[in-house]
């Protein structure tokens, strides 16, 4: 039996215990897969706080703070909506790093975004930064696209930070 590859996400969590850096993570159309994850990592209980599953609007206001009136004029599948997900998950879960992901999955629209609409969001010692896609593909490919652009983002806002 040959031994099991090591976790490509490894130097990832790596970084975030090397910078002092804990994450906690914020999630609606990944509903749980993003903390499961960082999960999957060795290790990862040394930076991951938590995370919140808020599929709902009311508990992204009532959890994350997020502003019931942008809620309300735009839907969930916003940019500014995952930013303050974010910020909200490090505020709640008292970590240094918030990582959030809203969007529609599909199969059809929602709230006038068309199927593959996600927004990812980290916020970090240096502010909140968001990055918007629009991919094609199933629900789960969907999903799964979310999660690797969450990935990548954080990535990118770790690498930021000194050691």
């Amino acid at each position: 039996m040959l031994p099991a590859a090591p976790d490509p996400l490894g130097p990832l969590v790596a970084a975030l215990a090397g910078r002092g850096l804990r994450i906690g993570v914020a999630e609606s159309l990944t509903a749980g897969a993003l903390a499961a994850r960082l999960a999957a990592v060795p290790g990862v209980s040394a930076v991951l706080r938590g995370g919140v599953v808020a599929y709902a609007s009311d508990l992204k206001i009532a959890l994350l703070d997020v502003d019931g009136d942008l809620l309300a004029a735009g839907g969930p599948v916003q940019a500014e909506v995952a930013a303050q997900m974010a910020r909200g998950a490090a505020r709640v879960l008292g970590a240094e790093i918030g990582l959030a992901t809203t969007g529609v999955a599909g199969p059809g629209p929602a709230d006038g975004n068309p199927a593959g609409t996600f927004h990812v969001a980290c916020a970090g010692p240096a502010g909140v930064r968001t990055r918007s896609w629009l991919v094609a593909g199933t629900r789960p490919a969907v999903r799964a696209a979310a999660v690797d652009a969450a990935l990548a983002l954080l990535a990118d806002v770790v690498a930021e930070v000194e050691p």
